[in-house]
């Protein structure tokens, strides 16, 4: 099917908005889209859905994106951006300024990651669906798999190194083990709802899991050190 023909907005090139303006048409629309997805799933949703809750009209939709295929892998895109961010060991946990202990600052990067995922779960949940036979959005999800894995796998190397973790681990295979099971762990839970138990419970067994697999030893924070040491 040949999309329809739609006038230049705002001087804008096709699929390229420039102006601010255009930014943000561009931006309600990924919005948009990501409402449809949610409700109708991929493969019912409509182009003239998505437009229409954006407020605009069919046609305009092209002047943005040349398909239903390419706004949703904006939408994963967005998604995985979102989620990536919360390595299962990022680097709050290697923060030496914090002021809370190792095991502290992992049970926090597990809890901000499966709240994310819980606020985002009827798109997650599209998402997974869709990259079991989408080739690009397969291939979105596993390029910021592989950047937060990576940054795991050097938070790993960096705990070795001071002692915190256990030496005889191959972080290249551990970190992939842990973020396979902390992504899977979100999407049985929060998509599938396949666990019954409080948030708080997935949160403190995830993390006693990653403190279990690491063999994490429990620097003090900054707290218990100013409880051994009083000045």
């Amino acid at each position: 099917m040949v999309p329809p023909t739609a006038s230049p907005i705002d001087g804008e090139k096709p699929n390229g908005p420039r102006s601010r303006k255009g930014v943000q048409t561009r931006a309600r629309l990924v919005e948009a889209a990501k409402k449809i997805f949610e409700k109708h799933g991929f493969l019912d949703a409509r182009i003239s859905d998505i437009a229409e809750e954006a407020g605009l009209s069919h046609g305009s939709f092209y002047h943005y994106f040349e398909s239903k295929d390419e706004v949703f892998l904006e939408v994963a895109e967005a998604e995985e951006d979102r989620l990536s961010s919360h390595s299962v060991v990022d680097s709050g946990l290697l923060d030496p300024s914090s002021d809370a202990t190792v095991r502290e600052r992992l049970r926090e990067s597990n809890r901000r990651y499966l709240a994310d995922y819980r606020d985002e779960a009827r798109i997650m949940g599209v998402i997974e669906q869709v990259s079991r036979y989408h080739d690009q959005v397969r291939d979105v999800r596993f390029a910021r798999q592989r950047l937060y894995t990576k940054q795991t796998e050097d938070s790993i190397r960096l705990l070795q190194s001071q002692g915190l973790a256990d030496p005889q681990l191959d972080p290249a295979i551990a970190a992939p083990a842990l973020t396979a099971m902390v992504t899977r762990f979100a999407e049985m839970w929060l998509v599938q709802n396949l666990l019954d138990c409080s948030f708080d419970e997935g949160v403190e067994q995830l993390t006693m899991l990653c403190v279990n697999a690491l063999q994490l030893k429990d620097r003090p924070g900054r707290r218990e050190r100013r409880r051994e040491n009083p000045t």
